[in-house]
């Protein structure tokens, strides 16, 4: 993957970077996914691709959604609204689609993470999680984070 220091700024009108995610956002409310937006994309990218997860989980990092071949151009994400036709991969629950924050004790961390990738995945809908990890991980060429905590 790229380097370990972003090149691209993410937001949320939800929550701050390191602030309380809503409960409206998790298990505990209706589960909504919050709206991202992100700057400082390469020009040249091909594809982008979304990953949050959270790495507080007791049996290691769990990663509710991964979103798959974004158009180059996009730049903003409001509600899950996603756009026809992109593909996401299953998460850790075995399903595709958002997995809201539902931490089962204590307050967990969750990365909201943009990648601008050289090419995209050519994964389909449903692809399996390690998979989609792999590609990402391999044709990311920048990246942003915005990390948002909750509590139960």
């Amino acid at each position: 993957m790229t380097s370990d220091k972003p090149s691209m700024t993410v937001t949320s009108d939800a929550f701050t970077d390191g602030g309380a995610i809503p409960r409206r956002f998790s298990c505990d409310g209706a589960g909504e996914v919050p709206s991202l937006s992100w700057q400082g994309t390469p020009a040249d990218v091909a594809a982008q691709a979304v990953v949050v997860d959270d790495p507080d989980a007791p049996r290691g990092t769990f990663t509710h959604w991964v979103v798959l071949d974004l158009p180059p151009g996009l730049r903003t994400l409001t509600g899950g609204s996603l756009p026809s036709g992109v593909p996401e991969a299953k998460n850790s629950g075995g399903r595709t689609g958002w997995y809201p924050p539902c931490p089962p004790s204590g307050t967990h961390r969750y990365r909201f993470t943009v990648y601008a990738l050289k090419r995209p995945t050519g994964l389909r809908d449903g692809a399996p999680l390690d998979a989609a990890l792999r590609a990402i991980s391999a044709d990311a060429v920048a990246w942003g984070r915005i990390t948002g905590t909750y509590s139960r």
